[in-house]
């Protein structure tokens, strides 16, 4: 890549501000990088770079730091689109073992997605208009505790434990469920609430604590019916120069994990903020609420169902690294979800 040098310049400071967080000024870039200028032309090309936007000063030294703009504008021109041979060669062995249901390839590639970054990644799963419920399962954990297992007809699952009260036996449970079963199996995923309800009567008198479970199943039902939000890597995130040390900032990113609306909101940001292909980016906090935070997404299809993939950070993540393993990582997953010929040739040799 031939730059020339106010973008040689911005590469440098962004790059190395990405790598250790702290202001960068003229002296620093001389003797990292090297470069052949001199100190007072590295601080008018700085001062030109400020004024444009793309720099900021730091309260507490003299040296600079990206702005919004100086992120975008590295995104977009000056990042070098490499993406690491560990992280190819992770994903790949997900994507090579038989057997896995989609919910397992979709967990162990995130989790590899946010190792690789040390950044967290958020999962809004395909929509459920053409996903029904394939089985309800009893599973006794103890005399009175046990978890119910729902599996779709695509292969997600989701669970839900709940201790049995002293009026009811595990038989009892066990017939209870059975009710639902026959009568729920088969039945559009977004259908499930309005069914449920439908049928409550009929096991109202059935048993005399049918609350506690028939509220568990009820729980399980509007997860399924609402977007699946899944994240993984969320400790990565606090080993983060912004999380580790500010009070504030962890409080404002905790807030913003546990909470799906925000999160959504967040990721909907990206489509208006910067796109490239597949990819798209919001670099910055949308309102003083939220910590500051950068998210890359991409478009992925699960099964034929249209999804999103996510990496969440602060603003100082490496955009290099995160939007290439980011395109990488939606290729491979299009290809393996959308292509079942080519994953067959693929798994035999």
């Amino acid at each position: 890549m031939i730059l020339n040098r106010r973008d040689r310049i911005l590469k440098h400071i962004v790059e190395h501000f990405i790598k250790t967080a702290q202001p960068v000024g003229s002296q620093t870039l001389i003797d990292e990088y090297h470069l052949p200028y001199s100190g007072a032309t590295l601080r008018n090309e700085m001062l030109n770079l400020e004024q444009a936007g793309f720099l900021e000063k730091a309260h507490i030294s003299s040296g600079r730091i990206p702005s919004s703009d100086g992120y975008r504008f590295y995104c977009e021109h000056l990042r070098d689109r490499e993406v690491g041979e560990d992280f190819k060669l992770n994903l790949q062995r997900v994507l090579d073992e038989q057997a896995k249901s989609i919910e397992d390839v979709i967990k162990e590639s995130s989790q590899i997605l946010s190792h690789m970054t040390s950044l967290v990644s958020v999962v809004l799963g395909p929509r459920t208009k053409e996903e029904r419920l394939a089985s309800i399962q009893l599973v006794p954990l103890s005399e009175k505790t046990a978890t119910v297992v729902f599996v779709t007809n695509r292969g997600y699952v989701e669970n839900k434990t709940f201790v049995i009260s002293e009026q009811m036996s595990m038989n009892e449970v066990a017939k209870y469920l059975k009710i639902f079963s026959d009568r729920l199996v088969g039945t559009p995923i977004h259908d499930l609430i309005e069914k449920m309800e439908a049928i409550k009567p009929i096991i109202n008198g059935f048993a005399l604590d049918h609350e506690v479970i028939y509220k568990a199943l009820f729980e399980v039902f509007v997860r399924f019916a609402n977007e699946r939000l899944s994240l993984y890597g969320q400790r990565e995130l606090f080993n983060q120069p912004e999380f580790s040390k500010d009070a504030e900032q962890i409080k404002k990113f905790i807030n913003l994990l546990e909470s799906p609306q925000n999160l959504l909101a967040l990721e909907k940001n990206a489509d208006r903020d910067y796109k490239e292909g597949n990819i798209s980016i919001h670099i910055g906090s949308v309102n003083e609420d939220d910590p500051d935070v950068s998210i890359v997404s991409a478009k992925i299809n699960f099964g034929n169902e249209p999804g999103t993939i996510s990496i969440l950070g602060p603003t100082r993540m490496d955009y290099d690294k995160v939007v290439s393993s980011l395109e990488y990582f939606a290729k491979e997953l299009d290809k393996y979800f959308g292509n079942e010929e080519e994953t067959r040739e693929r798994r035999k040799k």
